[in-house]
């Protein structure tokens, strides 16, 4: 580690997606500004990618039954995989170009913790909304709304399956006995055991049934969006951590919100997810002490999540856990784009089989395929599960072949580690960088090595 670190290059490494050429790098109030500058969205509703799924289900339907010409199918499938593929370059452009990548780091790290899967392509235009809609816009408020907005977008309620949940006593179902409808607790868990109180946190399975209850009559569309059925709700009050809910005529999406501002509100959900940006920025086994300050800052501020982005910029743990992260292949991607001078507009600048050799293809060949998690706990924090030799292999691999079809020609890679790492070289790295027998061989060890490869 070098004696002396650049702060303001330290913040771009470890909150942003790092340094590059011709910049110089953002301070803390950059950082925090940026995120402002992230909540703007890309212009994806659920209404926009409805109209999507529903063109791809017609086309398909249509070549199946012969009424749509082999030469249309190909041409409406082909610019709908283009829309899909422009939201990944989209996204890493944005990344890319973001000088402070604080805020565009955030929204990668709340799409994650409120942890949707689009395994199609139809799915995929939804998740671009869903983070246009429900992720974007509150990156900076109270948390209370952005698990409000996560957890009733039609992403979220398709996904763990709360389109199916009826209430077993109500008249929907009570109406059709034949078809075996009933309650599904799939949003209820997550919602306690991932999006807020934690799983190690004191509530019971009661509680999880109970809030499962309440959410009944919650349903979506890609029509008419999120609404609430009342004839599916299950009759009466809800009790959930010793709270009652609904019953006595009031409205059940506003007894959701309620339900859900409560559990926002619960300090078990300060230190889950004070614990959980303190592991996704600074360590996998953070400092207590860092632990301590972001939990007091979210309960002082009521779940303000600018203030607590303020002690984490300002936080002295940044430094003092300096790459003890590894960086997850998005980050890595985006990270070497910016090191090699490639601009945002560079980036919308690729064709769909650029965002293939780039990005789409190097991102399930290293272990994170866009928009398609394990689980609905999202993708894994620990360095060793993204540096295996599997996947350092596909890192290296990207490291030998992209930069120069990317960049012609090559930078010296002495000028090139100094724009990459800054201050924040290793004197190894410093030392093998120039015995490099060419340019290819110089920029892939800097992008290989475990100086880049870690924040």
């Amino acid at each position: 580690m070098p004696e002396t670190i650049d702060p303001a290059e330290m913040l771009a490494i470890r909150l942003g997606f790092g340094l590059g050429p011709g910049a110089a790098p953002p301070d803390g109030a950059a950082m925090l500004a940026s995120v402002g500058a992230a909540q703007a969205g890309d212009g994806w509703t659920v209404q926009r990618a409805g109209e999507a799924q529903r063109l791809f289900a017609q086309t398909r339907q249509g070549r199946t039954e012969g009424t749509v010409s082999p030469q249309d199918y190909d041409r409406i499938l082909a610019d709908l995989n283009a829309q899909r593929i422009g939201v990944l370059r989209r996204r890493a452009a944005r990344a890319v170009g973001a000088q402070a990548g604080f805020g565009e780091r955030l929204v990668q790290f709340w799409a994650d913790h409120f942890t949707t899967a689009a395994p199609n392509l139809p799915r995929q235009l939804m998740a671009a909304a869903f983070v246009d809609e429900a992720i974007r816009p509150h990156l900076n408020g109270r948390f209370a709304n952005l698990l409000f907005a996560a957890d009733t977008h039609l992403m979220m309620l398709t996904y763990l399956d709360q389109v199916s949940s009826r209430g077993p006593n109500s008249p929907f179902v009570r109406r059709r006995p034949e078809r075996r409808l009933g309650l599904n607790e799939n949003l209820a868990r997550e919602a306690i055991e991932l999006h807020s109180l934690g799983a190690g946190a004191a509530y019971t399975q009661a509680d999880v049934r109970e809030l499962a209850e309440l959410l009944t009559g919650l349903t979506a569309d890609n029509r008419q969006g999120t609404r609430f059925v009342p004839q599916a709700a299950e009759p009466g009050a809800e009790t959930v951590l010793g709270r009652a809910y609904g019953g006595g005529g009031t409205s059940g999406l506003d007894e959701i919100r309620r339900a859900f501002g409560d559990l926002a509100d619960h300090p078990a959900t300060a230190a889950h997810l004070s614990r959980k940006l303190a592991v996704h920025f600074v360590a996998d086994d953070p400092p207590p002490s860092l632990v301590a300050d972001l939990t007091d800052a979210w309960q002082g501020s009521g779940g303000d999540l600018a203030t607590v982005y303020g002690v984490l910029v300002a936080h002295p743990a940044l430094a003092q856990e300096f790459r003890h992260k590894a960086r997850p292949p998005f980050e890595f991607l985006v990270a070497a784009l910016r090191a090699l001078g490639v601009d945002e507009a560079g980036v919308m600048a690729f064709d769909t089989k650029r965002v293939n050799q780039v990005l789409a293809g190097p991102l399930a060949l290293m272990g994170q395929p866009w928009n398609q998690p394990r689980g609905p706990d999202g993708w894994p924090e620990r360095a060793e599960d993204w540096i295996t030799p599997q996947m350092l292999s596909a890192r290296i691999g990207w490291s030998l072949r992209q930069p120069a079809r990317l960049v012609d020609p090559l930078p010296d890679p002495r000028a090139f580690v100094a724009a990459a790492l800054g201050s924040t070289v290793s004197a190894p790295l410093a030392w093998a960088v120039p015995k490099a027998e060419s340019a290819r061989e110089g920029v892939a060890i800097v992008l290989a090595s475990a100086d880049f490869n870690r924040r």
